[in-house]
């Protein structure tokens, strides 16, 4: 810049000298256009280092927004919030679901009200921190104080698998394992703790898991209380190993099995296998009962065979326990649930290596409607007709990755007190 005005400057100067032929400048004239000139030359250096440092200060910016590009946490909001730092070293989200349900019931033997309830209200913190993972999960359905107490843990990789301290659930029973969000049907069947583990969904010991594409392994040891039962001694382990042979994008076949056992010690709360043979809010059986006082234990073995293939989906899980009696013989309970559904829009529930489970199915532009059945029984075998069986009917839309509606229709059957009572349920689901 500086050197053409300067050309331009020299420019005129000649082109006065040019005139000059024809007129000579008198001294005068000559000294203003020096003048003028010094001038210019001083206005050219001054605009020059007002455009220097002018460029300092826009590197300057330059590097200052950079660094705040680098440096600045990242912020995601798909579903719900997740914060990362800019190190990764850190990371907060937030998450949770409401299960709303109705209930109306075919009345036979028992007494039954239909209701609304919130079946789940529940907020969820999860991260990590410095190699750490934490979670706290509190449900707000439930009244008392730490009742509400879901998972609430600590947890580290570690020894090639994950190393987990606090609350959480056992390693048993594949559809326990199931998330809520994701379980075919709306309530559990008895090879869980909607049955033969009934109460004890969530326990707080020490649990380590690992897995690979095709399998996992997981083991718990664990104190019989949760967040919200009383101070005991009870002790307790579990658990399960599984196996797929055959795992791809369409097509899985899973195979498990676990193990668990249950030592009643000093302040344990009275242990049952306990039949919700109607749905939920419905008539309930107990099977067997092993008291705290006794000190005894419950001794329980589980199979697992599950298989999606296409739009296809089967499960299936055996479970038999030994519930410890003080006087008289040890009581074998027995449950088995068959469960299958159909993906009407060709939809495919993928399985998840990681927990040995399967999930909702993947949706993109459109919902995915799925019909779905299940036969669940369960059954003391020392003791005459000590049994339950439920019948269930679904239908299942999936609106989009965080609504879900569900319809069931249960038909119950009390071999107890020849109890038939049917219940009809909806719910309507929103998760992120």
């Amino acid at each position: 810049m500086r050197s053409s005005i300067l050309t331009a400057a020299i420019a005129v100067a000649i082109g006065g000298a040019s005139f000059g032929a024809v007129a000579a400048p008198s001294d005068a004239e000559l000294a203003q256009l020096k003048a003028q000139i010094e001038a210019l030359q001083a206005k050219i250096t001054e605009l020059e280092e007002r455009t220097d440092a002018q460029s300092d200060v826009n590197v300057d910016t330059a590097t200052q927004l950079d660094k705040l590009a680098t440096g600045a946490p990242k912020i995601e909001t798909k579903g719900g919030i997740k914060v990362t730092s800019a190190d990764k070293k850190f990371e907060a989200s937030i998450g949770g679901r409401i299960h709303f349900d109705a209930y109306a019931f075919d009345r036979d033997v028992a007494d039954t009200t239909g209701t609304t309830e919130f079946r789940r209200t529940r907020l969820t913190l999860a991260g990590k921190a410095m190699g750490w993972e934490y979670k706290l999960e509190n449900d707000f359905s439930d009244s008392s104080p730490t009742g509400g107490f879901r998972d609430v843990f600590i947890a580290k990789n570690a020894l090639g698998g994950k190393i987990t301290i606090g609350q959480f659930k056992p390693y048993r029973s594949m559809e326990e394992l199931t998330s809520s969000n994701e379980i075919t049907m709306m309530e559990r069947p008895f090879a869980s703790a909607t049955g033969i583990y009934s109460g004890r969904q969530f326990n707080q010991g020490i649990g380590y898991l690992r897995a690979g594409d095709n399998y996992t392994f997981g083991a718990t040891v664990f104190n019989l209380r949760n967040a919200a039962g009383g101070r005991n001694e009870g002790t307790g382990a579990a658990a399960r190993v599984t196996f797929a042979p055959i795992n791809n994008d369409n097509s899985t076949l899973h195979f498990g099995l676990s193990g668990s056992t249950e030592n009643l010690n000093k302040g344990s709360a009275n242990v049952s296998a306990v039949a919700n043979y109607a749905g939920r809010r419905g008539p309930s059986q107990t099977i067997a009962t092993t008291t705290g006082a006794s000190g005894d234990s419950i001794d329980t073995f589980g199979l697992e065979a599950a298989a999606s293939f296409g739009p296809m989906f089967l499960q299936s899980e055996y479970a038999k326990a030994k519930y410890g009696a003080p006087l008289g013989r040890d009581q074998d309970v027995e449950t088995f649930y068959v469960m299958g559904s159909w993906m009407l829009t060709g939809h495919h529930k993928p399985y998840k290596s990681a927990t040995g489970v399967f999930g909702s199915p993947k949706l993109t532009d459109k919902g995915a409607w799925e019909l779905t059945a299940r036969y669940d029984t369960i059954e003391n075998k020392d003791v005459a007709n000590r049994e339950a069986t439920s019948t269930t009917l679904g239908l299942n839309y999936y609106i989009n990755s965080n609504v879900r509606l569900m319809f069931n229709y249960t038909r119950g059957e009390n071999e107890v007190t020849g109890d038939e009572t049917g219940q009809y349920a909806v719910r309507t689901q929103f998760s992120f």
